[in-house]
């Protein structure tokens, strides 16, 4: 779009940098002011009048007579200014507008205000300009040529020059065909400038040692997703491109063994793991010991590693942000587990630090917390994706809704599972009592299960001792009070149940993490999501399904995009007309991938 010096600095305060920005900022309302014929009831009406009668008392009391319609109206102005009484003088001809109401055969119009133009339709934009600026921009840019030149069809120049300049009555109510254009519009314009964000940079080197004998060695089957999205990521090694992948994978998919099979593929060019929490980090160091081969050499690099250790020695390092402020050797594969944990500068950070000239090391990213499917074929225009849906054990999870009356039965179950050596999780929603949530916070309620039974832990986000106690927990705990910190965390082979207070205002991806912590290695699990509400249709559906995948198109139902979409709307992008409907995205992807040709 060519733009004149003068209305560039315009264009910028509607964040507009494109001719599709333009043209999707329609008119929120519209002024009709076409003659009415007839009388429309409750509606807008445009006439021709001359004043019979103007009485003032309260309220300005006016007569009416319209010749089109070949009647009286009665007219009425609230809190009347002195202006009124001179353009509503006795004898007056004007064209005035106003809502008609009708009641006992009388046709009234409730403050009417004189019209200046005529037989035309005013388009009202609710923007940071004003309104008259807008009209001007609109017409300037918005052409039929220009639109046909910017990849638009008859159809949808026809749609959008209607809403920016309608010739007729225009309805503030979008039609489903218009509403349907404006969809794809809109996700044709995201989608196009995701596209030119996409940079492909050289890899620092192809990677493509053989990790067939590393998976034998394994005292389990991989599963057929695991084994997927090893192939996709040789495959990205072996491109001579840079790999930006994202690994997606449900609670206990196996992700690690991915991670460890990438850094096999990656020997013995060196290997960098960072992780968000130090026992993450330690975690995934214990795995490397388990089942790495002893010709990998593995390092772990936490904010208590001595300095001193030189890391040039090693094939893979592990590590938590404490890697930014290390000396790390050259490597060629860095990875980031549970990548939404990190910010964007931070998972950036130790990608540049390998960087030489042009080349890249290759980046991966891991992720539990699945998004729905829509969402990642959006985000595919700028990063793969891989999914693990499988679980190398099958989850024998049961979810309950339960309420205050079902306390005993739910005391009853945790002293049954203690009793067999099995552990449970308490999630509060606070540490400290509120007024304004109607559930007990840790404070309020650790006096109770601390009196009632032996090995309670308790720890929360602020508390800074929280790995120390989350570490203790797992060697000689029975119960733990939390609050949503677990989420992703610590590895609790002997978790059975986890009990979530105030479930309902959880969002439902949280609620599926939360629940993701029991029955990590085959275990019976439970899940119980205490609430007050007389009932709730979102958690019903939520305590019927147990995958991640399916969770996630729930809560993207349930939130209308809001903050599941996560990147892309922390990037400013908010979609007006798009719903994230899966229909429209598949055919404007094939539209995209035919302009390319």
């Amino acid at each position: 779009m060519t733009v004149n010096k003068t209305d560039t600095d315009k264009l910028k305060r509607l964040r507009v940098s494109s001719l599709l920005d333009l043209a999707l900022l329609i008119p929120k309302s519209y002024d009709n002011t076409h003659i009415n014929k007839t009388a429309i009831p409750n509606e807008i009406n445009t006439i021709h009048v001359k004043v019979l009668s103007s009485n003032l008392s309260k309220v300005l009391n006016l007569k009416f007579w319209c010749e089109t319609w070949n009647r009286e109206i009665n007219g009425v102005v609230f809190s009347p200014k002195t202006y009124h009484r001179a353009l509503f003088r006795v004898g007056e001809i004007l064209y005035i507008r106003g809502k008609i109401e009708y009641q006992n055969e009388v046709l009234s119009i409730i403050q009417p205000l004189v019209a200046t133009k005529i037989n035309t339709i005013v388009s009202k934009y609710k923007t940071v300009l004003q309104n008259r600026v807008m009209i001007n921009l609109t017409k300037k840019y918005l052409t039929t040529k220009d639109l046909k030149e910017n990849g638009l069809s008859e159809k949808e120049i026809n749609v959008v020059m209607s809403l920016h300049f309608p010739v007729s009555s225009c309805k503030h109510e979008l039609s489903p065909h218009v509403l349907h254009v404006m969809k794809s519009l809109e996700i044709y314009n995201f989608m196009k400038k995701l596209s030119t964000k996409k940079i492909i940079y050289e890899a620092k080197n192809r990677l493509n040692s053989n990790e067939s004998d590393f998976v034998k060695s394994l005292p389990f089957e991989l599963t057929n997703d695991q084994k997927n999205a090893i192939k996709d990521i040789k495959k990205d090694f072996n491109s001579g491109k840079s790999a930006r992948r994202i690994v997606m994978g449900d609670v206990g998919s196996g992700k690690t063994m991915v991670i460890l099979s990438c850094v096999i593929i990656a020997h013995p060019k060196c290997s960098v793991l960072m992780a968000p929490t130090t026992i993450l980090a330690q975690q995934l160091f214990n795995e490397v010991k388990k089942f790495m081969p002893s010709h990998v050499k593995s390092f772990l690099v936490v904010s208590a590693t001595s300095k001193k250790e030189d890391l040039s020695q090693y094939n893979f390092i592990i590590g938590t942000h404490a890697l930014l402020h290390r000396k790390l050797p050259d490597f060629d594969l860095v990875m980031i587990d549970e990548q939404h944990r990190f910010g964007t500068k931070q998972r950036e950070l130790i990608n540049q630090l390998s960087i030489i000239g042009a080349k890249h090391p290759h980046f991966l990213q891991f992720s539990a917390t699945p998004i729905p499917r829509t969402m990642s074929m959006i985000q595919s225009s700028l990063v793969d994706f891989s999914f693990i849906k499988e679980s190398p054990f099958k989850k024998d999870i049961v979810t309950k809704i339960i309420k205050k009356h079902d306390f005993k039965y739910l005391s009853e179950h945790i002293k049954s599972e203690i009793k067999e050596c099995r552990q449970v999780i308490i999630i509060y929603p606070l540490v400290k009592e509120s007024e304004t949530i109607q559930y007990q916070s840790i404070e309020e309620a650790r006096g109770y299960w601390e009196k009632n039974y032996d090995n309670v832990f308790v720890t929360f986000g602020a508390d800074k001792n929280k790995e120390t106690v989350l570490t203790n927990f797992r060697k000689n705990g029975n119960i733990l009070i939390a609050t949503t910190l677990v989420e992703v965390g610590i590895s609790l082979p002997k978790l059975s149940t986890i009990v979530i207070v105030g479930a309902e205002r959880l969002g439902l991806a949280t609620l599926h993490q939360l629940r993701g912590r029991v029955s990590r290695v085959g275990l019976k699990g439970y899940c119980f999501l205490y609430t007050n509400q007389n009932q709730s249709k979102r958690l019903v559906e939520f305590s019927n399904s147990n995958s991640g995948f399916d969770i996630a198109e729930l809560d993207l139902k349930y939130r209308k995009g809001g903050d599941i979409l996560g990147g892309i709307r922390q990037s400013g992008q908010k979609f007006e007309f798009y719903d994230m409907e899966e229909d429209i995205l598949i055919e404007v992807k094939k539209r995209l991938k035919k302009e390319k040709l």
